[in-house]
């Protein structure tokens, strides 16, 4: 008895077979396109197990040969979940049950679009593309369905949002911060903090953002003009950004330390 994608090479022969004639009434094979159109059955057979015929995975519905990886992939090891399927939510969640390996990625946000695309990105770099599934993402003619055009949308905005956040970040740099249960709370600027490098230090404060339930310590330049004006604009005050409305002062430290201590 023929066993499905596993054990009996037939099975999943005939079941690719029959896609590679279904594709070529349907027109979904192009031999020029350079790709192949599987559709998720046919997938399955490529799990790397004994007798399948290669070791695949697919993400956004671009399918990779991944046999190079083989020690990730094959049966039994820890990404073995991923083979032979498009699990693109669980790229994001880390959910690798059956309800998690799934190529379902509604209700995810912009950061974790982005997450996905640097996934792509890794499979396109150090594995080869072999083809698209036919389902979610790509319709039988091998085009993109309204699902990727909704998730390229967000990959677009969430690098946006992260070009915003990185501007925001090089502005108002996070805070040098550690603790400890004899000493307390240190908070402290330096001319490298948060990751961020810079010419000048800058004084602790705390940034109010909307929609955020607490402010975080960011380092505050003390001179020059805000950063919104122009370096030779004569209205400013030579305080930086210290009068920017969504800045407040740590109780207990002075106004322009570039430290600031709160004993336990």
């Amino acid at each position: 008895m023929l066993r499905f994608c596993g054990r009996e090479l037939c099975l999943c022969l005939a079941i690719a077979a029959a896609a590679m004639v279904a594709a070529w009434l349907l027109g979904w094979w192009r031999p020029r396109a350079g790709f192949h159109l599987f559709i998720p059955e046919e997938l399955a057979c490529y799990r790397g197990g004994p007798g399948d015929p290669g070791l695949y995975l697919a993400l956004l519905g671009r399918v990779y040969d991944v046999s190079s990886g083989r020690r990730h992939y094959e049966p039994g090891a820890h990404y073995s979940g991923f083979a032979g399927r498009d699990a693109s939510r669980a790229f994001v969640t880390g959910d690798y049950s059956e309800a998690g390996l799934v190529d379902d990625v509604s209700g995810l946000s912009y950061s974790d679009m982005l997450t996905l695309q640097n996934w792509l990105s890794f499979y396109e770099k150090n594995y080869e593309f072999v083809g698209k599934v036919v389902g979610r993402f790509y319709g039988a003619d091998g085009l993109p369905t309204p699902a990727l055009t909704l998730v390229e949308a967000m990959i677009i905005k969430g690098l946006e949002a992260s070009e915003q956040e990185m501007k925001e970040k090089q502005k108002f740099p996070p805070c040098n911060a550690e603790w400890s249960a004899s000493r307390g709370t240190r908070l402290w600027c330096s001319q490298k903090s948060g990751g961020v490098s810079r010419d000048w230090i800058g004084v602790p404060r705390k940034l109010y953002k909307p929609g955020a339930k607490e402010a975080h310590c960011v380092c505050v330049r003390t001179t020059g003009p805000p950063s919104d004006q122009m370096l030779d604009s004569p209205l400013h005050r030579n305080r930086g950004d210290l009068d920017h409305p969504s800045l407040g002062e740590y109780t207990g430290c002075p106004p322009l330390a570039t430290t600031c201590s709160f004993p336990p």
